[in-house]
Formats: structure tokens, sequence, C-alpha cells
């Protein structure tokens, strides 16, 4: 699914489109429509934009400290991961912190790519086989506005000699104009609204009036695109000095090194229009950093305030401040102990449902029976011999024939109850 398929960049274009049409109505000049709406558009991301910015001038000043953990832990990567979060926490710093507000940004600069350049046009064949109309597609002006009709038409876009249609490259030329089939539109033809009937004093044209040679007609243009590189450098540099030595050593000093080439490159294929919104918000930016500048947010010391602000929550017993990556990282460090303390041997066996019991000596079949059972109480029965030898005075001698003999009679009590005076006694000789 592409990006202009989704609903919400749907409506994002034609809102931001739906905004500038009514400026437009207000103040009948495109330029000043769109240094409006920038502003707009930026005092509604000012909470992002101070955010933003305090964000990226913290993570600055950190990179001495930053670089010294990793020499000091580069072959341990997750006590490096883990002082890392220890010293954002200190310094209540984000490290996305400076990159979510910027990508908020990005996306309105997008939109407005798409929403001040001419809308496209589609091809209509008629019976004979040739172009009879072309139909407006991928629009985002409210039709019945002045601005939609203006655009479509390419007239009374023009601000001190810049056609905001027009770009760097294709300033002092007569720039050709294709359809949605990269064919050259042919001129004269009506145009249909997407509703499919055709608009009033609206043909299509094959070309656009970026001027008839390139010098003086390309001036207008490259001054434009030097006040938004002009901006931009400030910009940056506006940053630097409020941390030279950090700014020196981490990667703004890259990202001052190759920006301009990237600007220079956009500014020369992106319509003027674009270059316009772009050089107006450089100027809402700077002037966002010079007012934290002065109220002490970024600079030198602004970091050690934010780590003195920290421990004073802490000493108080406040809550620390806890960001975004902090939250992740304590979830990361938390899942790993856990997954630690499951592999780690316990020497016994484990079974789903808990540990497993030690096992219990089998009981003879018999014990068994007398646990299940009840049985019946017995009389007590007078000690048997289990063949170990006894002391002399454990049992009295009995009196019997001289050879021990039973006279095949067993030593077992008699039945009823028998006294011990009953006992056998060898017959008398008559």
């Amino acid at each position: 699914m592409s990006l202009l398929a989704l609903a919400p960049w749907q409506y994002l274009l034609n809102g931001l489109g739906w905004c500038l049409a009514q400026i437009y109505s207000i103040v009948p000049n495109y330029a000043v429509a769109i240094v409006i709406l920038t502003v707009l558009i930026r005092l509604a991301l000012l909470p992002f934009g101070f955010k933003q910015i305090k964000s990226m001038q913290h993570m600055q000043a950190l990179q001495p400290e930053l670089k010294a953990l990793q020499k000091k832990y580069k072959n341990n990567k997750q006590k490096l991961q883990e002082e890392q979060m220890q010293m954002y926490r200190e310094a209540g710093v984000n490290p996305l912190g400076g990159c979510l507000p910027l990508l908020l940004t990005l996306p309105f600069l997008f939109a407005m790519y798409a929403v001040i350049r001419p809308p496209l046009l589609s091809p209509n064949v008629g019976a004979t086989g040739q172009v009879a109309s072309y139909q407006v597609v991928n629009n985002h002006l409210p039709e019945d506005s002045t601005l939609f009709h203006n655009v479509l038409t390419h007239q009374d876009l023009n601000v001190a000699g810049v056609n905001l249609q027009c770009s760097l490259a294709t300033s002092g030329t007569q720039a050709e104009l294709k359809d949605t089939q990269k064919q050259v539109i042919q001129s004269g033809l009506p145009i249909l609204g997407t509703n499919g009937q055709a608009i009033d004093n609206a043909t299509s044209e094959s070309t656009l009036n970026c001027g008839t040679q390139k010098f003086p007609d390309a001036i207008p243009y490259v001054i434009l695109l030097a006040l938004m590189l002009a901006s931009a450098i400030f910009m940056q540099r506006q940053m630097t000095k409020a941390n030279p030595t950090a700014a020196q050593a981490g990667p703004q000093a890259a990202l001052m090194k190759y920006m301009p080439l990237i600007y220079v490159v956009w500014g020369w294929a992106f319509p003027a229009g674009l270059i316009l919104y772009w050089t107006t918000a450089n100027g809402i930016q700077i002037a966002q950093q010079t007012l934290m500048l002065r109220a002490g947010h970024i600079g030198p010391d602004a970091l050690e305030r934010a780590k003195a602000e920290q421990r004073r929550r802490q000493e108080e017993g406040g809550p620390k401040k806890k960001g975004f990556m902090t939250w992740m990282n304590e979830k990361a460090q938390s899942a790993q102990r856990h997954q630690d303390q499951v592999k780690k041997p316990t020497g016994r066996q484990e079974v789903k449902g808990g540990p497993r019991k030690p096992q219990q000596a089998k009981q003879p079949a018999k014990a068994q029976n007398q646990q299940g059972k009840p049985q019946p109480k017995k009389k007590p029965q007078p000690p048997q011999d289990d063949g170990k030898q006894q002391p002399p005075t454990a049992k009295p001698q009995q009196a019997g024939p001289a050879d021990g003999s039973t006279n095949g009679e067993t030593d077992k009590p008699v039945k009823g109850g028998a006294k011990p005076g009953n006992q056998l006694r060898p017959k008398k000789k008559r």
C-alpha cells in the first residue's frame, strides 16, 4: 500500500490545501499565503520544536561522556548499554527526543510539496483515438476556490520575478508540462474536474512560463535559494555555538559539512513555493533557538542544570524524569533477567506445572491394604522368637524335657485364653 493511499495522509493533504485556499481568499497573494500557512504550522508544532531543540543540544553535550563509556566498555555491550541509559536518566535526556519531533515536521514538508505543485491531468481519449480532454487527478485544493483555478491555469502565481510553480532548474525556460502518462499535454483542450464536469474558463497548456532566458530570469531563484541555504547554515551554527566542544566532537561536524550540499540539490529541483516554505520554517526555528538560548534552556551550562534538577528530584523523593527509551531499556533488562533465571540450572528436574516432588519408597502391598481398610483390633500376643539371640534375662526358662522336645505339641497359646499354668508337662509313669 502506497503512502498516498493512506487515509490520514490524504486528510493532511486536503486539510493543508483547504487552509491555503482560505488564506488566499483573504490575502490574494500566493507567496504571502504560503508564509502565513507556514507560520500557522510551526505554531502548532511549537511544543515539539522546543523539545527537539533541547534534546538535540543535550545529546551533543553528552557526546564526550558517551565516547568515554564506549571506550571503557568496548568489550561488554550489555554493560555499555546499561551505563548509557544510566547517563541518560541522570541527565533527563531521551535519545530519541531530537528525532521524533523531526519526524513530525517532515510530513508537512512533503505535504506542502504536494499542495503547491500543479494538479496532475489524466488524458481522456475520444472515439477517434485522440485526446479529447483532461481530467484533474491528485488535487488537494477545493475545486470551487480561486486558488485552485489560478494554480490549474498557471496565472497570478508570480512574486518578485519568481513563478512559485517553477524551480531553479526550469527558470528562464518554457518548461514542458506532462500528463499522468508522461506525455506532453496538448494545449487548448477542456479540463474536467474530479466529478467529470468541465471547469469554466480552464483549458490545458503544454508549457509553464518560467522566463525567456536563464540570465537574468534565474537571479531571483538563486537569491531565494541563497536565503534558504543561509538560514539553514545559520541555524546549525547557532547550535554549534551553544556547545562548541561537543558539536565538533560529535556527528554535528559531519552534518555541517554535507548539509549545504543537500540543500543546494533540493533547492535546484524543487518548486520555488516549497523553497519559500522551507526558508520561512528555518527562520521560525532560528527564533525558537534564540529564545531558548536566552532563557538558558540550551547552552554550555544547560546540561549541568538538567542533571542538578534530576538530583534534586531524587533527594526530595519526587519522581525522576523517564523518557521512552529509558522505559524500553528497563523492560528489556527485566525480560533478560527473567530469561536468565529460567535458563539457569537448578540441580533438580523440573516439569510443566512446577518442580517434581521426590518419590516416596513404595510400601508393601500388605501395608497399603492396611492403610486403605480399617483393620480389626487384635489381642496382645506374647513376643515371638524372631531368630535373634536374646540375652539370658530377656526371657525366663520354661520347664520341659531335658532334650527340649515339646512332645509333638506347639508352643502357641491355646485358644480361649489359656492361662500360663496350662502348659504341657511330661506325663507321669504309672
